[in-house]
């Protein structure tokens, strides 16, 4: 009896997870069209893809308008993706789904925001917001308790603003190394 319900629970969390006919906008946003799909860890693979589609993108715009785009990526991402999480959070009943990774789009963004654009300081930059999303140093602890989609991102952009003070203080610290 216990085993059938346990494998009752995982079929409905797995259909909840990645509902087939409920592919809406919410869901392409905040899973980033699929990525937060791909196992294991999802929100690596959602930062990984942010970070090369970033290098794509910004070779195509000059290095002083870089900050800027990044900016900007950063806080479309946070303004879309708030209310995308809320309504994906709300459809599977979860407060934090793994499989919404527009969060680390954000917040990996923000970590890249003043970072020169070439593969050193990108997987440094990688590295160091996957490594505070996933510790979740004081206070971004607190604000994934914010509600639905704000808890969802915030706290990630707090990884990110950690991610981006570190990346800053390395990259001026052994300025020879990054450029």
């Amino acid at each position: 009896m216990i085993h059938r319900l346990s494998a009752m629970t995982i079929q409905e969390n797995e259909s909840v997870a990645a509902p087939a006919g409920r592919r809406d906008w919410a869901w392409a946003v905040s899973t980033l069209c699929g990525i937060g799909h791909l196992r294991p860890g999802p929100g690596t693979w959602g930062s990984a893809v942010t970070v090369v589609l970033w290098f794509a993108v910004a070779r195509s715009i000059a290095p002083s308008q870089q900050p800027a785009a990044a900016l900007i990526w950063a806080a479309v991402a946070t303004a879309i993706g708030i209310p995308a999480a809320t309504c994906e959070a709300r459809r599977c009943g979860l407060h934090d789904p793994s499989h919404v990774v527009v969060d680390e789009m954000a917040g990996q963004m923000v970590t890249l925001i003043a970072a020169p654009v070439q593969w050193k300081t990108l997987v440094l930059g990688f590295i160091l917001f996957r490594c505070f999303d996933i510790l979740k140093p004081p206070p971004i602890r607190h604000l994934e308790r914010l509600p639905g989609g704000v808890g969802i991102v915030v706290d990630d952009l707090g990884a990110g603003v950690y991610g981006l003070v570190v990346l800053q203080l390395i990259t001026h610290a052994w300025a020879g190394v990054f450029r």
